[in-house]
């Protein structure tokens, strides 16, 4: 049916209207499957989804598509008997619902789209919807013994229509949207930066009103009120100018990146809820029941990596229904509700997404993975014999691995798992795998997001500025004698009701010894991933809005540290992952088997890159902010490298190293040196002095540190 071009932008705005309108109708009706519903509450059902087929079928009418609005009609048609009774659906009419609902929703796209002209006749297509709809007396589900259902109306979807349609409705949604101006993500991606460049502009504004308060309130404690009086006035007023442009600016910063935010992102329940149809068509065609619970869907993200994850999540939601759960009579003999529970759980912490996807099955049989990897040729016997029950569940993600003996529609061909962790890896993040035998099994996303800016609480340990994403930091407060409990080992904090682990954050950065916190120290209670722990730094220093980027790819797998934002006066801060603050609190970094490396340097920035690269390697490194504190370290501590600044203050990195050389103990000690500049009288001059080995400060930022530690540990005959 060809649609006049006056009407084709009402049209388009039709198709995102009605699919909206149809997810809706869609959720209503897998409500009504499920057990337990009052008739008080199934006859609001009932009244909603007749509005809501109602609301298609004017609408369609309106613009003269009158195949859609034929088919709302046959749907209104089909609803009427069980409306009129309020008695519970039959599984054959849903079926015949939502089938009805993907007719309409592929010729709606298909108008949209400027398609009309080649649709076919709906005719046979609503003929066959007439002859699935079952008469509610005669087509009534009933309760098999096991607790499933045995079903005489027509089959459920395939597995496979039941992930088109998934796809298919999520790639609707971003089809159909209203029409406006077209521009490329590149175009968007620039603004962004420019945005971020205005916040960084709306900080340094702030800092230097800041500094003009420190002046005048310096100028006043000289004593000279009246001959300072007028420059005090004008620093005063300056100053206040200054705050009002400050909350001016960033008005419009918060203005520009809500803006962009809604160009750009969408909540992820835009692709999540769309699943809820998949699972249960998929557990139908397998004779399982399960239910999907999403928690978290309103979080909204970039538009282009929701799109890259809907293949994911589908591959392994369908991987849980048919590998993980049980079926029904298989599920109550193990003491489990019949219906299996799929639950998908997306959480944003600074510039991190965490999206779980876990299941109540019979989790992943170990042996099982091993027998399967040696058949298929996915690894040797002598390799399957050698990993420990981590290794093994992941061998899972190994292309061609599949513990299905025969190829079904929706598994047994070796592709999925492996093309999810491809899937994700290709977005810079990882997946990890737990299960327990008999009670599950949970995928755990860990992917960047780069959208806008976060929320940062900026903490101090000795020396060293650190960030934590607010969103993790429950609650700060002083530490107090009478509500900790210091045992040998470690020290507890009470805090409503429980003990929590007191986690010193200089000692867990290896910046430290373990010690317990002192009275009036500040705690910060951090929690992620359902675990709490108190965190002891030395000071807060503040909560900024920053942008967090990730870190470069050579150190990006480091565990502490997510990544990292610039502060106001160009100062690079690291950000830390809760989920490693909260997830090992018994651990330190040092190890008895663990390389040592201490880093001298007089730049926050160049010793928090360099412990990043090393730690990446594998050491343990500590830091010294001059080659004073350097030698203080070195006869508390042994070491087996030193990376060293060329030019600092008070002693440079010669004078450290001619230190080093007249001590016996530090003669052979393997030191690198690293200036700012690449120039050949630079590098003679550290060679001249006894240095291993020198790199430019460009040369470490490229990833070439780590490799020139190990060269020159190799050489002197160090462990590597």
């Amino acid at each position: 049916m060809a649609v006049d071009a006056m009407l084709q932008g009402l049209v388009v705005g039709f198709a995102a209207e009605a699919q909206e309108v149809i997810q809706k109708v869609t959720m209503d009706l897998l409500e009504i499957e499920r057990d337990g519903l009052e008739s008080e509450a199934l006859a609001k059902i009932y009244v909603r989804l007749g509005r809501h087929l109602h609301t298609l079928k004017g609408s369609a009418a309106s613009l003269g598509l009158q195949d859609l609005s034929d088919i709302a009609h046959r749907l209104e048609d089909a609803l009427a008997p069980v409306k009129a009774t309020t008695q519970k659906m039959p599984r054959g009419l849903v079926d015949t619902l939502l089938h009805g609902l993907d007719l309409f929703m592929l010729r709606a796209q298909a108008h949209a789209d400027g398609r009309g002209e080649q649709l076919p006749d709906p005719a046979s297509a609503l003929a066959q919807l007439v002859a699935d709809a079952p008469a509610p007396e005669l087509a009534a589900a009933t309760r098999s013994p096991s607790g499933g259902a045995e079903v005489t109306a027509p089959a459920a979807a395939s597995p496979g229509a039941a992930e088109a349609a998934a796809l298919a409705m999520t790639e609707a949604l971003s089809e159909t949207a209203e029409a406006g101006w077209r521009v490329s993500a590149r175009q968007v991606t620039a603004l962004m930066r420019e945005v971020e460049r205005l916040r960084e502009v709306r900080l340094r504004v702030e800092e230097r009103s800041r500094e003009l308060e420190r002046v005048a309130t310096l100028l006043a404690r000289q004593g000279l009120l009246a001959e300072t009086a007028e420059a005090r006035t004008l620093l005063s007023g300056t100053g206040r100018s200054l705050r009002t442009d400050g909350e001016e600016t960033s008005d419009i910063v918060d203005a520009l990146e809500e803006g962009l935010k809604a160009i750009t992102t969408r909540p992820v329940r835009t692709i999540l809820e769309p699943l809820q149809r998949m699972v249960r068509d998929l557990s139908r065609q397998l004779g399982k029941e399960a239910r999907l619970s999403v928690v978290g869907a309103e979080v909204s993200l970039d538009r282009r990596l929701l799109e890259k994850l809907q293949g994911a999540l589908v591959h392994l939601l369908r991987n849980a229904v048919d590998h993980g759960l049980e079926l029904p009579g298989e599920r109550e003999l193990a003491g489990k509700h019949h219906e299996g529970a799929l639950t998908l759980r997306v959480e944003q912490q600074g510039n991190l997404l965490y999206l779980e996807a876990s299941d109540d099955g019979r989790g992943i049989d170990l042996g099982a993975v091993r027998r399967t990897a040696e058949k298929r040729g996915v690894a040797s016997a002598d390799e399957t014999s050698r990993l420990n029950d981590n290794q093994v569940r992941d061998l899972i993600f190994r292309p061609g691995f599949s513990t299905r003996a025969d190829v079904t529609d929706t598994s047994g061909r070796g592709v999925g798992l492996d093309a999810v962790r491809a899937a994700v890896e290709s977005l810079q993040g990882r997946i990890e795998v737990a299960s327990t035998p008999g009670q599950g099994t949970r995928f755990v996303l860990t992917l960047p997001v780069d959208l806008g800016s976060s929320p940062v609480l900026v903490v101090r340990a000795l020396e060293q500025l650190v960030g934590l994403p607010m969103l993790a930091v429950e609650a700060t407060q002083l530490a107090r004698l009478e509500a900790l409990r210091v045992g040998k080992r470690r020290a507890h904090l009470e805090y409503q009701g429980q003990l929590l682990p007191v986690v010193n954050l200089g000692a867990r950065l290896g910046l430290c010894a373990p010690a317990p916190p002192a009275e009036g120290q500040p705690l910060l209670i951090v929690q992620s991933g359902g675990r709490r722990v108190a965190l002891a730094v030395d000071a807060v220093v503040g909560d900024r809005d920053l942008v967090i980027r990730p870190l470069p790819a050579e150190v990006r797998e480091v565990p502490s540290w997510q990544g990292a934002a610039t502060l106001s006066r160009g100062e690079l801060l690291l950000i830390l992952r809760p989920d490693w603050v909260v997830g090992d609190s018994e651990k330190t970094t040092v190890g008895a088997a663990s390389r040592r490396a201490l880093v001298v340097d007089d730049s926050l920035t160049a010793r928090a890159l360099h412990r990043a690269m090393l730690e990446a390697g594998g050491f343990t490194v500590h830091l010294a902010a001059s080659g004073a504190r350097a030698l203080e370290r070195l006869q508390a501590d042994t070491y087996d490298v030193v990376i060293c600044d060329l030019d600092m203050e008070e002693m440079d990195g010669t004078q450290l190293i001619a230190h080093l050389r007249d001590r016996k103990e530090t003669r052979a000690l393997p030191v690198i040196l690293v200036s700012a500049h690449d120039s050949a009288s630079a590098r003679e001059r550290g060679l001249q002095a006894g240095a291993d080995g020198f790199l430019s400060k460009r040369e470490c930022a490229a990833g070439r540190l780590l490799a020139e530690v190990l060269d020159v540990m190799s050489r002197k005959g160090s462990r590597v």
